[in-house]
């Protein structure tokens, strides 16, 4: 794997720079949203409106040679309308199934929390399984694929709150805040007479990312790095300022995440650093803060970090 590594770092490169086309000052992002593709995981954007979450999806679908499908999320969409239906044929007398946009490589989950509980779970089981089960029968959905929802933050009007077992099926969290004045004035300029959008060309493949995603999964993590990151998830489950801390999922996906960020960073093997740099974007929407902590001022955030000081760093 370590002779592979310069090439697909090339490729890692070309993505950055394409995505960076699209949204000016975002690095961080960027890097977090490859990682959950490169993890095979799926990247939940929350922040205001405006500040660049559905143009941030477009560009990573835009940048790879697949297949894209965009929902945007009513209070009216049905399961149906993301996973298909049974569709009777009056000529032969039988109902043939209907693909719905789930169908797909990329799936962009716009303003996912403006639909109801129902709708949203609709996602579930393709999100864990990489399937759609319809009256009965099982769909299986092609690979890569990978799901950015964006949504605003629960108390605008008109959101519903996602609920826990949709939020722990997101690999990552993350925001974009908003931009520099420097990256906002390069945004003025370079949309003066074109969107940078329309000049995005695909310089990956599926059959490479599903390559990479492989070679992820081959990066060495020690058992002491595995100790490290699994008291970490104890520590949140014993917190008394948390009412649910995180799942045994969150230790599956803090340590493939810990993978892929350590191919990014063109190692193949995991250190503490790793488990540190995305264990806020990995674990903070996994837990829940009880009502004192919530009317505190307490965030997620904050006690994910005070977590992740406190505990012993391996040697």
């Amino acid at each position: 794997m370590t002779a592979e590594l310069p090439t697909y770092m090339e490729k890692v490169s070309s993505l950055r720079q394409s995505l960076a086309k699209a949204i000016q000052g975002k690095e961080k992002a960027i890097d977090l949203l490859i990682m959950a593709l490169l993890a095979n995981g799926h990247a939940l954007l929350e922040d205001v409106p405006g500040v660049g979450k559905t143009t941030l999806a477009k560009a990573l679908a835009k940048s790879i040679t697949a297949d894209f499908q965009r929902i945007q999320f009513t209070p009216d969409l049905l399961p149906s309308d993301i996973t298909g239906s049974p569709v009777y044929n009056p000529n032969s007398g039988e109902f043939t199934f209907k693909e719905g946009p789930v169908f797909t490589n990329v799936l962009l989950a716009d303003e996912i929390n403006r639909a109801s509980p129902r709708t949203q779970s609709a996602l579930l089981e393709a999100m864990s399984e990489s399937q759609v089960t319809v009256a009965g029968d099982k769909y299986k959905l092609a690979p890569p694929f990978l799901v950015i929802a964006t949504q605003n933050p629960v108390d605008f009007h008109g959101t519903y709150p996602l609920p826990e077992a949709q939020l722990d099926r997101f690999a990552i969290q993350f925001g974009l805040d908003y931009p520099s004045l420097e990256a906002e004035l390069e945004m003025l300029q370079s949309r003066k007479k074109t969107n940078p959008l329309d000049s995005i060309q695909p310089v990956i493949s599926c059959d490479e990312i599903s390559h990479m995603q492989g070679l992820v999964k081959n990066i060495d993590i020690d058992e002491s790095i595995s100790r490290y990151l699994l008291e970490i998830i104890r520590s949140t489950r014993e917190d008394s300022r948390l009412k649910l801390g995180a799942s045994p999922r969150s230790s599956l996906m803090i340590s493939r995440c810990a993978q892929a960020n350590a191919f990014l960073s063109n190692r193949n093997y995991v250190i503490p650093d790793d488990i540190k740099a995305i264990a806020i974007p990995v674990l903070a929407h996994r837990i829940m803060l009880n009502s004192q902590s919530m009317h505190s001022g307490t965030s997620k955030a904050d006690i994910i970090n005070e977590i992740v000081e406190k505990t012993k760093t391996p040697m």
